[in-house]
């Protein structure tokens, strides 16, 4: 599928009305607080959109979507590109001065924000001229505050609309991508990117069908929830589960598998590894409507494949993806799986791993991927000097370290700016990583690079302990004896450092940089 197989008049409300015909009364969604069919969440999207007309919401203009998943997270989406306008997705995890700073960057004039958040918006609103209405869901609304009920708001609008007509390529979502430095990157998506990530990996490489049910960990505002678990899904007619809570309470997503009964399920690999932790984890709760597992936002580590394997009788498929590109471009297929790799290249997009230079690199030596294809952004929002080192023309350099082996599998070798060199010899912390991981005394760990006191650079590993084992010199001494076992010495880590837990992003990536200023 390419672009130009869309009308050059298209709007991505069709990822939600072309089940209408066919499924209207089909459960589209379901949570612990509502489910809704298609044609509900349809008639609820347009009196959405109606509402934001009624605020002269115009093509084009931002609106920004901060709330917990949830029904009305989607059908604001969908109500908000079905006008034409822009639905800003927004991380829930922030504060106030970086909501602040995106609804600038953004100039969204409605925002749509979910109860719980509210006080991180109103805390910042002075600051925000362009912010011309506040729209929350759940709660009470507060007139005085300029606050507006979400179901007031929308009660009282007609349930049928007519789509605003856009171009193929006109500005769809907005979603920031938080960088380890400088501020967060606005990255600007268009109507045609929706279906044709849909098709080229929710369909072609994932087999996704009308009556899979399926489930993420990876909340909608990050592009591998919304695509994964909104967007795919839809496109072939599939139902999908909304989950509010916690990324790390793996008993509270167990039990949410076994209530809502998913057959495609989507988690980070710390996700897996956090389950994997658990003695009880196929005897707590019931996983046998699973048929497949998905994994992204970081490399999966061989030992969690094989563990999850092991113990749950399924696989997981590993890709890569970004939300430059929106998103995987790079995967595993259910057909064929090498664990701990991130798969081959699929119909849709081309890939090259480069030297320093831009020049190509003979197979087995690492460089930095540069992918091509029709779903990749343009540039981001107002960082013109940041986007010429990301967006290469057709390539878009996505910053990871990879090499590709004689079968033409890619593996994952770090960030560009996480790689070590340690005497002269560059060390992926993925590797060692890996290694260790595959210990089972070790839940999760991060390597990064430190000095030494000669002035040397070696790696540093922080360590999560499986419960019942304690650190010390015995666990130590066990650790880098396996370490020696499992790689060359010169990769081993010189220290261990034992935490309760690491810090991570709200899609479950390792913040190396954290560890790195710790």
């Amino acid at each position: 599928m390419r672009a130009a197989d869309l009308p050059l008049a298209y709007n991505a409300i069709d990822i939600l009305e072309r089940n209408l015909v066919a499924r209207a009364d089909k459960t589209a969604l379901v949570s612990d607080d509502r489910s809704l069919t298609f044609g509900a969440v349809a008639a609820e999207a347009n009196q959405v959109g109606h509402a934001l007309q009624a605020l002269d919401v115009r093509p084009g203009d931002a609106v920004a979507l901060l709330a917990l998943d949830s029904a009305e997270w989607v059908c604001a989406f969908f109500g908000i590109i079905k006008i034409g306008a822009v639905a800003a997705s927004l991380n829930t995890l922030l504060t106030p001065a970086e909501y602040g700073y995106m609804l600038r960057d953004s100039r969204a004039r409605v925002a749509i924000v979910g109860h719980q958040l509210l006080d991180r918006i109103q805390a910042v609103r002075h600051e925000l001229p362009d912010l011309r209405h506040v729209v929350v869901i759940g709660g009470e609304s507060d007139a005085a505050a300029g606050v507006v009920s979400y179901v007031y708001w929308t009660a009282m609008q007609p349930t049928e609309l007519a789509a605003v007509t856009t171009h193929r390529e006109d500005p769809c979502c907005l979603n920031y991508s938080s960088g380890t430095t400088g501020e967060p990157k606005g990255i600007l998506h268009a109507h045609q990117d929706l279906p044709l990530t849909a098709q080229l990996w929710g369909v072609n490489v994932l087999g996704l069908r009308e009556d899979d049910r399926t489930f993420a960990v990876a909340k909608l505002f990050f592009t591998f929830g919304t695509g994964g678990n909104l967007i795919f899904p839809w496109y072939v007619g599939a139902s999908i589960v909304l989950y509010p809570g916690p990324p790390r309470d793996a008993a509270q997503i167990l039990g949410h598998i076994a209530r809502h009964r998913p057959t495609v399920f989507y988690n980070a690999p710390t996700g897996y590894g956090m389950m994997l932790a658990m003695p009880d984890l196929t005897a707590a709760e019931d996983l046998s409507s699973l048929r497949l597992c998905v994994s992204a936002g970081e490399s999966l580590p061989a030992p969690i494949w094989h563990g999850w394997k092991e113990r749950t009788g399924l696989d997981i498929i590993d890709g890569i993806g970004s939300t430059e590109n929106y998103h995987i471009f790079l995967s595993n297929r259910p057909d064929d799986i090498r664990p701990g790799s991130s798969g081959r290249p699929f119909a849709g997009y081309d890939l090259r791993i480069v030297d320093e230079a831009g020049h190509d690199l003979p197979q087995g030596e690492v460089g930095t991927l540069l992918v091509r294809g029709e779903t990749a952004a343009l540039a981001y929002l107002h960082q013109a000097e940041r986007s010429r080192h990301t967006f290469l023309g057709e390539w878009l350099n996505t910053g990871d370290k990879y090499r590709v082996d004689e079968d033409g599998y890619y593996w994952h070798s770090g960030r560009s700016d996480d790689m070590l060199k340690v005497g002269g010899i560059w060390v992926s912390p993925v590797e060692v990583e890996s290694a260790l991981i595959s210990h089972p005394v070790v839940v999760e760990c991060a390597v990064i690079g430190e000095v030494d006191d000669r002035g040397l650079m070696k790696p540093k590993a922080f360590v999560v302990l499986s419960e019942g084992h304690e650190p010390g010199d015995a666990t130590t001494a066990l650790l880098l004896a396996h370490c020696r076992e499992s790689m060359a010495d010169y990769k081993r880590p010189r220290w261990l450092v034992y935490v309760a837990e690491l810090p991570k992003t709200a899609t479950g990536k390792i913040q190396r940089f954290r560890l790195r200023q710790s």
